[in-house]
This record gives C-alpha cells, structure tokens and sequence, in this order.
C-alpha cells in the first residue's frame, strides 16, 4: 500500500483540536456529501470524527474503502459519528467519483490548500490512513503507531481472567513507556455493552478500537482466536511476530519485550532452577515431616517437576511406575531429584498423597505452583518437567518418557532417546549379543485400584483414563 492502514479510536490525553478550525477555511465553512449538498461543519460539533486520507488512483485506498463504507454504516446510526475524506487526487473528476461510492463527508476537491494543510497536520506519510478525533477534539494521528511494535490486546471487561492480566500489561506498558520504548497497545474490545466497555477502558492508558467494530471480529479470525486474554504482537515491519505473548508477560513482565524469537531464546537460556523455584523468600521445598530443603542445595542436579493429585485416577496409577523409576535411578546418580507439586482441592488429600511419596515437594497452596505452570504449559496431569543441571528444561514430556522407558529414559535429553531408538534398532537386527532392559507400561492393563483416591475430580478438569486435564 501507499503508506500505513491503520484504525484507531481515542479515548486518553492527545492534543484538543477545533474541529471547525481544522475543517474550515476563510471562504468556507462546510463539507460536501457525494449528492453536492453541503454540510455546516459546526453541525459535527460533539462527533467522533474519522479523518480519511485517501485517493482513487490508490490500490490500497480502494480496496479498503468498501470496509470503511460497512464501519460507516454501522457506526453512524447513533447520530454521534462521522467520516471526512480528504482526497489527495489532482483531478476533479476522479474525485468525483470516488466520492460517489462513500456516504461521507468531504473536503470539496477545490480547497487543495486545506487538503495540504491537513496533510502536514497530521503528517501523513501514506494511504490510506485514518486519523481519529474524539468528540472532545482530542486527536491520535496514524505516526502513533507507525513503526512501532503494537500489542494487540484483545479481552472482555466481564472476565475475570482479563480483569487479572490488565494490571500487568498497564505495568509494562508503563515502564517501557518511562524507558522511550516504542511500544502501544491497541485495545480490541470483544464487549456486547458499552457501558461496560466504557467504564472499564477509563483506566486504561493506550487506545482501542470501538465496541463492535467489524475490525476487530476479522482480526479474531484471521488470528484465530482461542483464548482470552490474548496479545498478538505487531513488529514494526508491520508482521507478526507473536499470536499471543499473554503468557510470557505474565511469566517474564518487562523482560519479555521486544517479544521477539531472539528475545524468547535468550529468556530460555538464561533459566536457571532458582530462577524458576525461588521467588522472594520463598527459596525451599520441603521434605518429610515439612523440614525445609532450600532450592541451593538442588542447583546442579537433574530434576523432575512432578504434577499430580490424589483425585486424579491417571496420577494414582502412574505413581508407582514413578516411584519405581525415581529408585533406579537414584541408585546409580543421587544428583536426581523430585519434586511434586500438588493440584488437590485440601491440604489433607496433599498430605496424604505426599506420604506415598519418597521425594520432595512444593508446599501445599504455595504461590510458586501458578508460575511454574505457566512456565512449563501444564494443561493436564500428571505431568513431569525434565530440568537438566543447568537448570534449562530438557522436556515437558518426560512423563512418556518414563511410562515407555522406565528408569531408562534417564536423564530424558533429547540424545538419550536417540540412543534407545538406536539399542531398538539393533535389537530389529539382531545385533545385540546382550539383553537391553526397556520398560513398557500399559496403564489399562496395570491399574493398582488399591491406591485409588476416592475424591471426585477437581472442578474445571476432565479426566479420559490417561490424564485429567484442564476444561
């Protein structure tokens, strides 16, 4: 395109504008409809006005325009709401019928001057753009956005989840703001009322486009959206860089900006098992009886982050096959080490499925289990974490690891598993003088119902004889 498509609505601080000033010149003093009536421009007065610079010789200004026409027709029916386009076409008849496909305003073709003028105002670069003025005048050109990264932050006032994760991202944006980061969030608001969208977006502090515009139910399909909230980010180049970076502010906060691939590599190479298990003063597990095992005695060993339940049917029959792992392997490296981390409904179901446990866990309740699921993606149980000495994550998938090789999985890198499939292999060929020990458990047929929980499951899971998971 010619320059920058963008749509955006104002709502927050910007530079208050007199709309008659703006729109109006010595010898004029209204606008023309394609029918040749003319229009008072003090009649728009307390209007949301839509500045549109386009032109019919434009490519991407035709092909936008028909959208435009749809936002017009369902924005304009309160009363409250006009668009104004300003032409950048050098001849009259072009203009003309140009005008002729837009139920809008214009600045007439023969005030060239006034176009000009408000092409420096506004500092338009390229069409089409959009400039939005709020009904108090207050003004965001298109250059707000243009070559920035932009967070498309789509979410509903009534949920909950959004209403948790608003505060977060005002906290980035804020701090990135103080630092002269160029970043913006662009609110797109999935609300029915907007009374309710109204009250909510007062404290917000970036922009938004309005409540039901078609815009934003295209973005939700072209991004495919399957979850609230979600921040698609935007780089500067215009492409997309990330189709949802909720997850990681809310795991890394500012550190996760530029929100680049580069960005997120460096984030993983820096995960160390203190920085996944230490936050504030809470820097221990604990062991039997409570006793305190601080996470620096850990630093340097291979450990499994172990998810589970007592109400949970797959976590009860996949413990003993852990169980029996976990012996074997801390026979040969006692540099291995557990840890469970509880999703049962009471401190009691905990305890109890703890004492069956010959490891170390998270205390009960403890605030560091919601970061670390969000770190390691936890949508079912059980579920095992591989954490090498490093302290970087080998796998998430180390639960199959230890259900199709037991204690032989260890320590569950990527290299190990290509050496088992190499011993199958000579096996296949029969090549292998001396027998390989390979651990295959079929949780059907291997069921242990005498440690069977006797709790329904936790509200908000679906158990499927595998593995409970979340809703």
């Amino acid at each position: 395109m010619a320059g920058g498509e963008q749509i955006v609505t104002q709502f927050n601080d910007g530079d208050a504008l007199d709309c008659r000033s703006l729109l109006s010149s010595s010898e004029r003093d209204f606008l023309v409809r394609n029918n040749g009536d003319q229009v008072k421009i003090d009649s728009l007065k307390g209007k949301k006005l839509w500045l549109y610079f386009s032109a019919s010789w434009c490519r991407p200004s035709r092909h936008f325009t028909p959208s435009l026409v749809e936002a017009h027709k369902e924005l304009s029916t309160k009363g409250d709401f006009e668009i104004i386009f300003i032409s950048a076409d050098k001849d009259e008849e072009w203009f003309d019928e140009y005008l002729s496909k837009m139920p809008w305003l214009a600045i007439p073709f023969s005030d060239s001057e006034k176009r000009d003028l408000l092409n420096e105002e506004f500092k338009v670069r390229g069409i089409p753009t959009l400039v939005i003025i709020g009904e108090d005048g207050k003004v965001v050109p298109v250059s707000e956005l243009e070559g920035k990264t932009v967070g498309l932050y789509f979410s509903v006032f009534s949920s909950k989840a959004c209403g948790d994760f608003t505060p977060m991202l005002i906290d980035i944006y804020e701090k990135l703001k103080t630092k002269g980061e160029g970043f913006e969030v662009l609110l797109m608001p999935l609300d029915e009322e907007e009374e309710s969208f109204n009250q909510g977006f007062r404290n917000m502090p970036w922009f938004s486009l309005p409540v039901k515009d078609k815009g934003c139910e295209k973005l939700v399909r072209y991004f495919e959206l399957s979850t609230l909230p979600t921040v698609v980010i935007i780089g500067p180049d215009g492409k997309t860089l990330h189709s949802n970076v909720a997850e990681a502010i809310k795991e890394h906060g500012v550190l996760a900006y530029p929100f680049t691939p580069e960005k997120f590599a460096e984030l993983a190479e820096a995960q160390t098992l203190e920085s996944v298990l230490v936050s504030g003063d809470r820097d221990f597990v604990i062991g039997k009886n409570g006793a305190k095992i601080p996470v620096s005695d850990l630093v340097g060993k291979n450990i499994l982050i172990y998810y589970s339940a007592r109400w949970c049917p797959p976590c009860v029959t996949f413990l003993p096959k852990l169980i029996e792992a976990y012996h074997k392997i801390k026979a040969k490296d006692d540099a291995f080490e557990v840890i469970f981390i509880s999703c049962d409904n009471y401190q009691a179901s905990f305890d109890e499925f703890f004492s069956r446990m010959p490891w170390l866990a998270l205390p009960f309740g403890d605030s560091r289990k919601a970061s670390l699921s969000r770190t390691f993606k936890v949508s079912g149980i059980p579920g095992v974490v591989a954490i090498g000495p490093s302290g970087r994550t080998v796998t998430t998938e180390a639960r199959d690891l230890i259900i199709k090789h037991g204690a032989n999985a260890y320590p569950f890198t990527d290299e190990r598993v290509k050496e088992i499939e190499a011993e199958f292999e000579e096996i296949a060929k029969g090549e292998v003088a001396g027998p390989i020990t390979v651990m295959s458990v079929d949780l059907e047929e291997d069921k242990d119902d005498s440690m069977g929980g006797g709790e329904n499951p936790k509200e908000g899971w679906v158990c499927d004889g595998e593995v409970c998971s979340k809703a």
